[in-house]
C-alpha cells in the first residue's frame, strides 16, 4: 500500500465537487425518465425508439469512461474533465431542440459520453488525495450528495414536464453542465504527475488487463455492478411499470420517486453514523443483505399482489438503503491498489457499474411485462451480488494469507 497522499483540497470541498460531478450522469438519466412516455406522442414515434434514447445514453456513459479515466491519468484531471463536459453541454443543447427522435438518440449518446467523465474524475480525484478511512468517509458523503440529486431528479423532471414541457428538462441540464464547468475551473490539478505514455494503446491494454484480472478489484467491481447496477436498471424499468401498469401520471411518478431518493439519503445518513463505530467493510455485507431482501420482496410481492406504489416502491426503498450501505467500501476497495492508475481503475469501476445497469435494463426491456421484469431482474442481480462478494472475498483472503505466509517460510 502506498503512502497517503497530501490533499490539495479540504474534505468539504472534495465532497462537494466530487458529488456534483458524480451526480451529473445519474441526474441526466433520471430527470428524463418521466418524459419518456410523453416523447412517443411528441415525436410521433414508437416506444421502442424512445427506449433507444435510454439505451444509447447508457452505452455512451459506460464505454466512454474507459477513455476518460486513462486520459485523465495521462494529461491531468482538469483538461480531461473540461473536454468531456464541453461535449456534454453541446449535446444538451442539441437534445433540447431536437427536431426528431433520431436527433434525440444521437444527442443522448453524446450526453452519455460527456457525462462519463464525472464518474471517473470524481473518484480518481478522491484517490489522488485520500486513502483508507478518510476515503471511506468522503465516499459516504459523496454518496449522500449523489443520493439527493439523482433521486430528486425524477420529481423535478416530472414537475418541469407538467409546467413547461419536455424541452425544459434539457434546458435544466444545460444549466447544470455549465455549472459543472465553472466549478472545475476553480479546482486545483490533483494528479501528482502527468504521463502521456499512460494513454498509449499498448500500455492502456496492459493497464486495463492488470486491473481487470486483479481479484482485489474484481470483487468490489462485480459487487457494484450488481448492486448499484440495480438502481440504473430501475431507472429504465420503473417509468413504464409505474405509469403504464400502476397508472400514475408522469408528474405523479416523479413524486413517487421521492420514496427512492429519501431512502437512499436516509441510508447514507445512517451509514455515516455507523462509520463512527464500524468500518465500511464490516457494514458492506448488511447492505448486500438488504438488497437481497428487496429482491425477494419484489419477486414474491409482484407475483402475488397487484402492482401499486406500495408493492413496487416499498421494496425499492429497502434496496436504496442497501445500495447506500455498499458504496463507500466497494469504491475505496476498487481504487486502493492502483495509485498510479486511479483514473483507469475508476473508469473501469464506473463502466462495470453502468454496464450492470445496462445489462439489467436490456434484459428487462426484452420482457413484455415490465412488472414481471422488476420481479425477475432485480432479484437475479441481488443473487449475483451475493455470489460475487463472498466467492471473490474468499479468494482474496486466501491470497492475503499466502502472501503473509510466504516470507515466513523463507
Amino acid at each position: 500500500m502506498s503512502a497517503a497522499p497530501t490533499p490539495l483540497m479540504g474534505r468539504g470541498r472534495t465532497i462537494a465537487l466530487g458529488g456534483v460531478l458524480l451526480a451529473l450522469g445519474s441526474i441526466s438519466l433520471s430527470i428524463y425518465t418521466p418524459a419518456m412516455p410523453v416523447l412517443v406522442q411528441a415525436f410521433g414515434t414508437t416506444i421502442g425508439s424512445v427506449k433507444a434514447t435510454m439505451t444509447f445514453y447508457f452505452a455512451g456513459f459506460a464505454l466512454a469512461q474507459l477513455v476518460a479515466g486513462p486520459l485523465s491519468d495521462a494529461y491531468g484531471r482538469r483538461p480531461a474533465t473540461f473536454g468531456f463536459l464541453g461535449l456534454y453541454l453541446v449535446a444538451s443543447v442539441v437534445a433540447a431542440f431536437a427536431p426528431s427522435i433520431h436527433w434525440l438518440v444521437v444527442a443522448r449518446l453524446l450526453q452519455g459520453i460527456g457525462a462519463s467523465a464525472g464518474v471517473a474524475m470524481s473518484r480518481a480525484m478522491v484517490r489522488d488525495q485520500y486513502t483508507g478511512a478518510a476515503s471511506n468517509h468522503i465516499m459516504n458523503m459523496i454518496g449522500l450528495v449523489l443520493g439527493i440529486g439523482p433521486a430528486m431528479a425524477p420529481t423535478i423532471g416530472g414537475l418541469t414536464l407538467k409546467a413547461f414541457g419536455w424541452q425544459a428538462i434539457f434546458i435544466l441540464l444545460i444549466v447544470y453542465g455549465a455549472a459543472c464547468i465553472a466549478l472545475v475551473a476553480t479546482m486545483p490539478e490533483t494528479l501528482a504527475a502527468r504521463d502521456p505514455s499512460r494513454f498509449h494503446p499498448a500500455r492502456l491494454v496492459r493497464t486495463y488487463g492488470a486491473i481487470a484480472t486483479d481479484t482485489r478489484f474484481l470483487q468490489p467491481g462485480l459487487t457494484v455492478a450488481t448492486t448499484t447496477g440495480c438502481l440504473y436498471t430501475l431507472s429504465t424499468l420503473l417509468p413504464f411499470a409505474m405509469i403504464d401498469r400502476v397508472g400514475l401520471s408522469p408528474w405523479q411518478f416523479g413524486l413517487a420517486m421521492i420514496i427512492q431518493s429519501g431512502s437512499y439519503v436516509a441510508g447514507a445518513a445512517i451509514l455515516r453514523q455507523l462509520l463512527r463505530r464500524f468500518t465500511a467493510e464490516a457494514v458492506l455485507p448488511y447492505g448486500i443483505g438488504l438488497i437481497l431482501v428487496a429482491g425477494i420482496l419484489l419477486a414474491v410481492g409482484l407475483r402475488t399482489l397487484p402492482p401499486s406504489v406500495l408493492t413496487v416502491m416499498g421494496p425499492v426503498a429497502v434496496l436504496a438503503v442497501g445500495v447506500a450501505f455498499t458504496q463507500p467500501a466497494v469504491t475505496t476497495a476498487a481504487l486502493a491498489h492502483f495509485p498510479t492508475a486511479a483514473g483507469a481503475a475508476a473508469a473501469l469501476f464506473g463502466a462495470m457499474q453502468i454496464g450492470g445497469g445496462l445489462a439489467g435494463a436490456l434484459v428487462g426491456l426484452l420482457m413484455s411485462d415490465q412488472v414481471i421484469a422488476l420481479a425477475t431482474v432485480i432479484p437475479g442481480m441481488a443473487v449475483l451480488a451475493i455470489a460475487a462478494h463472498f466467492s471473490l472475498g474468499r479468494v482474496n483472503r486466501i491470497r492475503a494469507a499466502e502472501a503473509v505466509a510466504a516470507p515466513a517460510a523463507e
